[in-house]
């Protein structure tokens, strides 16, 4: 399987993208609408030719995975941190604006505020309205003007979320269309992905497919023994059209507080490294497809996420740690510092550390 490798992107989001995205969506699709016949092979084609390059939109996210609602504000957490833990439970609306694959926007809308994040090439701002703070984010200069920040394909859009499901589809997944429908005003073919196989906690997804465009408008995951959807991603308004390019300049209102940071130079990728030994400071995955496990060494773990109090009401005591179980995700925090996870069972990650 050919795993997609995610500039600045944390290695630890890779497995959990479906729970720990800042956006993502319920939204169930609307009446069934008629459209002409296509079997799947068409409509993954259709996927792979889509022309959106530019759009914006409100998405609306529900995350049902069997844990207790978390706080983004309250006693343990931090003020002004977007953290992506509250969004393992309940329902969140935000807004999505892509000039083009360097320039992205989401606004996160909270009660009484609301929290944003601007890319712009080399650029990042993260803004926090209830307390008015701004944190800013610049690429390195070693990779010259085309090192940049992730933007369109990091962003927890439909698109970039089916794109991680279908690079998960194997002989041992069953391809199907099914019935379809309407969403955000647009008529859609659902394309149903379901693994055959035991080792994971996924029972299927359907990937809502715009039938002009071919651009993904929704995605919904369906966890074994669990009737509703354990998370869904889905637009309730799209516009295909581009957005003003001003939406993607930001400057920090009178008063605010700024933190600024330069991220780390990524290490060049050594020529066939994919026949070497993972390196034990940086993220390696066992397994493929839906059964894949990703492992984090303690040193590549981000600071603070072992001792985040939120994170912490989730976790339960196991031999050798802490784990998150949850219907469709499992998250397994070692004594040592290294964490695994996956869209597994628990055993199977604690299965995968005995074996390092």
């Amino acid at each position: 399987m050919t795993r997609a490798k995610r500039r600045w992107l944390p290695a630890l989001l890779i497995p959990l993208a479906l729970v720990l995205a800042v956006l993502t969506g319920s939204v169930q699709a609307g009446a069934t609408v008629s459209l002409p016949p296509k079997t799947a092979d068409e409509v993954l084609a259709m996927i792979a030719r889509t022309q959106v390059r530019s759009f914006s939109g409100t998405l609306e996210q529900t995350a049902e995975l069997g844990l207790p609602a978390l706080p983004s504000s309250g006693p343990g957490v931090t003020p002004g941190a977007a953290s992506a833990l509250e969004f393992l439970t309940g329902t969140h609306t935000a807004r999505v604006f892509v000039g083009d694959p360097t320039k992205v926007r989401l606004q996160i809308m909270d009660t009484m505020a609301e929290r944003d994040l601007i890319v712009n090439g080399k650029d990042a701002w993260f803004y926090n309205s209830a307390d008015n703070s701004a944190t800013h984010l610049q690429a390195p200069d070693v990779g010259g003007p085309t090192e940049t920040l992730p933007s369109k394909r990091a962003m927890p859009t439909p698109e970039a979320l089916a794109s991680r499901f279908l690079a998960a589809v194997d002989a041992g997944t069953e391809v199907t269309v099914g019935e379809a429908s309407s969403v955000a005003g647009r008529s859609a073919y659902q394309l149903n992905l379901a693994p055959n196989g035991s080792g994971t906690l996924v029972a299927s997804v359907t990937i809502d497919v715009d039938s002009e465009t071919g651009f993904p408008l929704g995605v919904h995951v369906r966890a074994k023994n669990q009737a509703e959807p354990a998370y869904s991603l889905a637009f309730t308004e799209l516009n295909l059209s581009a957005p003003d390019p001003g939406l993607f300049q930001f400057s920090p209102p009178a008063g605010a507080t700024v933190t600024g940071k330069v991220l780390p130079a990524q290490p060049i990728p050594v020529p066939n490294a994919a026949a070497q030994a993972p390196s034990r400071h940086g993220a390696m995955v066992t397994g493929e497809g839906w059964e894949s496990i990703a492992i984090l060494p303690a040193a590549a773990v981000p600071a603070g996420l072992t001792s985040n109090p939120q994170l912490s009401q989730v976790l339960q005591a196991v031999s050798g740690g802490r784990a998150l179980a949850s219907s469709l995700v499992s998250v397994l925090i070692l004594d040592d510092g290294r964490v695994l996870a996956g869209l597994v069972p628990l055993e199977r990650l604690q299965s995968a550390a005995a074996a390092q």
